[in-house]
């Protein structure tokens, strides 16, 4: 059966995923490092590029709408740019790139994957052995709020000085790390976009929370007067960090919310005027 130019343009991404990581690639890329620091970024990107194949050799056999194709691309892109590209060399030295990387793992990368719906994909080729792993990650992602408390507790903790400077300082751990951002803030955009009535408000109250406690976290940063990290930092850069953690970093929870408050209204709305006919 010959594949549609559809279907070899859902398989064409993963395959120049796993054909990257062989190549030469640009100054400063984590792959061209030495010791643990390239042994590390080779395993994220082989990760990323067997997330990713998965996915596009499932699109094949269940194709998914465009736009979802789109995004679940534009997330893996955006997810290699940050973990195995020159970011990841810059969020050694600057304050301000490591909270961009941080920033684009759990509000840029983690609301694609979710919009995207890919289970169908990956059930494709994974079959029930895929549907074992997942199961309990659904009925997880029915406690919105439970999710906003578990990527809360990530959140802060890798942003104490300790764990922060042990993540800079060492490759694995700095992978660990963001692990931990991509899987739960996944987790919880999951929860909070597909929501199901009996939990939108429990989904409203974690994209709240989330908004809170990231914005604190950012704050704290903007107006420290001292270096919360690294000596080695500059101020300005450490208080820019803060910055984007706090406003930019802030709006897609904003959105979302508004969002769910307007289908929330849109629905009592349809209640009331349905009670008015009966």
């Amino acid at each position: 059966m010959q594949l549609k130019h559809r279907q070899w343009l859902n398989l064409l991404p993963g395959l120049l995923v796993l054909a990257s990581i062989s190549l030469p690639v640009q100054a400063h890329n984590p792959l061209q490092s030495e010791g643990a620091s390239f042994w590390a970024a080779l395993l994220a990107a082989m990760m990323l590029a067997l997330f990713w194949l998965l996915y596009a050799l499932g699109s094949i056999k269940r194709p998914p709408r465009l736009w979802r194709a789109l995004m679940f691309h534009a997330g893996c892109l955006i997810c290699a740019f940050a973990v195995i590209g020159p970011l990841d060399a810059w969020a050694e030295t600057s304050a301000s790139a490591h909270m961009v990387q941080h920033m684009l793992l759990m509000v840029v990368i983690g609301p694609l994957w979710a919009l995207s719906l890919p289970l169908p994909q990956f059930a494709a080729v994974t079959g029930r052995w895929g549907r074992v792993a997942w199961q309990p990650l659904l009925k997880l992602a029915t406690y919105p709020l439970s999710l906003a408390y578990l990527h809360a507790a990530v959140v802060w903790f890798w942003h104490t000085p300790r764990f922060y400077v042990l993540a800079l300082e060492h490759p694995w751990w700095h992978l660990v790390e963001h692990i931990c951002f991509a899987f739960t803030a996944a987790m919880l955009w999951w929860a909070v976009l597909h929501c199901t009535e009996r939990t939108r408000s429990w989904a409203l109250l974690a994209l709240l929370f989330t908004l809170m406690h990231t914005g604190f976290l950012g704050a704290i940063l903007t107006f420290a007067d001292t270096l919360l990290y690294y000596p080695s930092h500059q101020l300005d850069d450490q208080q820019l960090a803060g910055l984007l953690m706090w406003v930019p970093g802030g709006l897609p929870y904003m959105l979302a919310a508004a969002w769910l408050g307007y289908r929330w209204l849109r629905g009592i709305a349809a209640d009331s005027e349905e009670g008015k006919y009966q």
